[in-house]
């Protein structure tokens, strides 16, 4: 019996109820961290509610003025509701939002060739193509089980050597011949596969990239026992859950309408910090090979990069970083952030194709257990 919903948490939900109404895409994860925020904000104010609705709701910025209308309308009882015909955007034009800190650019003209990194956030949703890679990704997906790095687990099973002794099997076989130990039959600790938590770049940087990886991420979660996929560019998105579906295109169409950040800026220290900072997500880290798909365009003070990386490789088996930029044979880090992280990285390799990408982490099943 699924509990009642607490009344004090009602106007919260139903909030997200009139923006779906109204056109706004709200996915219910969201909405569960809309209502994890107003209880961590512990809002004094209804700018406080109005500020964790527009973080964690995402509306996109061309619906802004909708979106804080409906606000005003649900929370402070405002009578006048714009219609539809105020909110239709203009065909060709980028719209543009002084924040008083940061330009927020929206639009396709923003980075058209994904060549370059910014720092603005720039919110959209996007529908991910098919690929011509299928059975590429099928091949992948068959042998990435037995090829993942693997660790030793706690059970056990008989085996010819080893140092536990089968106690149970050992006294079975001396009844069977009548009380004489003839030999101590042994166990030995199973090993199982290492989990593997990716980690992708959504940022216009990467944009040329970003279908791919999502698609190379969901024959991973399908293929492998333990995966976890996050999405990064201006906020951090844990898409797992969506690419756990078997069709493909159903669980990229319902990953794609997940991620509000894509092809925006670069704030990989901020994502990863995030990630850091939830418990839940910390764990997914641990003991796991880590694979970074991401071309390192950091902007900004590249502290909060150098902490997280160091935190990350703390917890993980490895870090792998593949990066499009490494392609070229000649090719060096660039920037100063991934200058600073590379020695906590196991490997900072080329991830300029799905097939690159795929040999590199089959490849990984080589390196010894911890």
């Amino acid at each position: 019996m699924i509990a009642p919903l607490p009344p004090a948490a009602r106007p919260f939900v139903a909030f997200a109820t009139l923006l779906r109404a109204h056109g706004i895409a709200v996915a219910p994860e969201q909405t569960t961290a809309f209502l994890m925020a107003v209880e961590l904000l512990g809002p004094r104010s209804i700018e406080h509610v109005r500020k964790a609705a527009a973080a964690t709701l995402s509306p996109h910025p061309e619906q802004r003025a909708r979106f804080d209308a409906l606000f005003d309308m649900h929370f402070l009882g405002a009578i006048a509701v714009p219609g539809e015909e105020e909110w239709a955007p203009d065909e060709d034009v980028s719209v543009q939002e002084d924040t008083g800190s940061r330009e927020i650019l929206i639009g396709d003209e923003i980075n058209e060739t994904g060549q370059a990194s910014t720092e603005a956030e720039a919110l959209s949703i996007r529908r991910l193509g098919a690929l011509d890679e299928s059975e590429a990704l099928r091949r992948f997906g068959r042998a990435l089980p037995a090829a993942l790095p693997r660790r030793r687990g706690y059970r056990h099973r008989a085996a010819r050597r080893g140092r536990t002794v089968d106690l149970a099997r050992s006294l079975r076989d001396a009844i069977r011949h009548d009380g004489e130990v003839m030999s101590l039959k042994k166990l030995r600790r199973v090993t199982r596969p290492r989990p593997i938590l990716l980690l992708i770049d959504v940022s216009g940087s990467m944009k040329q990239r970003s279908d791919a990886n999502l698609a190379l991420a969901h024959t991973i979660v399908q293929a492998a026992p333990r995966a976890e996929v996050f999405t990064f560019g201006t906020r951090l998105t844990r898409v797992t859950r969506a690419l756990r579906r078997r069709r493909r295109e159903q669980a990229l169409a319902e990953a794609s309408g997940l991620v509000a950040d894509w092809d925006g800026g670069t704030r990989i220290g901020d994502a990863l910090q995030a990630f850091l900072a939830v418990p839940r997500f910390a764990s997914y880290a641990r003991g796991a090979v880590v694979v970074v798909l991401s071309d390192g365009l950091e902007r900004g003070d590249p502290t909060a990069l150098v902490t997280a990386v160091a935190r990350l490789s703390a917890r993980a088996h490895r870090i792998d970083w593949l990066t499009p930029l490494a392609a070229d044979p000649a090719y060096r880090p660039e920037t100063e952030a991934l200058r600073l992280i590379a020695p906590q990285l196991a490997s900072l390799s080329d991830g300029a194709s799905t097939a690159r990408i795929c040999r590199h982490i089959l490849s990984l099943g080589g390196v010894e257990a911890a």
